[in-house]
C-alpha cells in the first residue's frame, strides 16, 4: 500500500485512481496530459487501431447541463463489427460487455489517467464461449494496451 501511494504521488494520480488499483483487471495510466489533450489522444489512438469509437459518455458535460462543475470524466466505449461477429459466435450472453470502454478522468492537479478493464478480466465470466473467446480476449487486451500506451503516452 506504501509503494501504491507513493507511485500515485509520483504521478499525481488522484484518489479514485487508487481505488481503481485495488480492482482486479484494471489498467490503470496516469499521464501528463491534460483532460483535454488525453480526449484528443485517445480518439486518435483508436483511430489508429482496429477498433472504433461507437459510445461517448461524460459525466462532465451532464454535470454542466444542470448547473454543475465536475473534474473531467468520459467513458469511451470501443469495438468493431469483425471482434463482434466473433465475440457473438463463441458467447452470446458475452455481448452486454460489448463494447469495451476506456476510462478518462482528471486529476486534482491537472493532468488525466486513462483507466480500462482488460477484455480478458471482463470476458472471463462467460465460459461458455470457451477458447474462442479467450482468444479474441487476448487479442483485444493487446489492441487496448496499444491504443492506451499511444493516448498516454508522450
Amino acid at each position: 500500500m506504501v509503494r501504491l501511494a507513493l507511485v500515485l504521488a509520483l504521478f499525481g494520480a488522484s484518489p479514485a485512481a487508487a481505488e481503481l488499483f485495488d480492482k482486479p483487471g484494471w489498467v490503470i495510466m496516469p499521464t501528463e496530459h491534460d483532460y483535454a489533450t488525453l480526449i484528443e489522444r485517445t480518439n486518435a489512438a483508436v483511430e489508429a487501431s482496429p477498433l472504433g469509437v461507437v459510445t461517448r459518455a461524460s459525466a462532465t458535460v451532464g454535470a454542466q447541463n444542470i448547473g454543475e462543475t465536475i473534474p473531467g470524466n468520459m467513458v469511451v466505449g470501443v469495438f468493431a463489427p469483425p471482434f463482434a461477429v466473433r465475440m457473438l459466435d463463441a458467447s452470446v450472453q458475452a455481448g452486454i460487455e460489448a463494447p469495451l470502454r476506456l476510462y478518462l478522468t482528471e486529476n486534482d492537479d491537472g493532468t488525466a489517467t486513462l483507466s480500462y478493464r482488460t477484455a480478458t478480466h471482463v470476458f472471463a465470466p462467460y465460459t461458455d464461449g470457451g477458447f474462442e473467446l479467450e482468444d479474441l480476449a487476448g487479442e483485444l487486451d493487446g489492441i487496448l494496451a496499444a491504443i492506451a500506451e499511444n493516448a498516454a503516452g508522450s
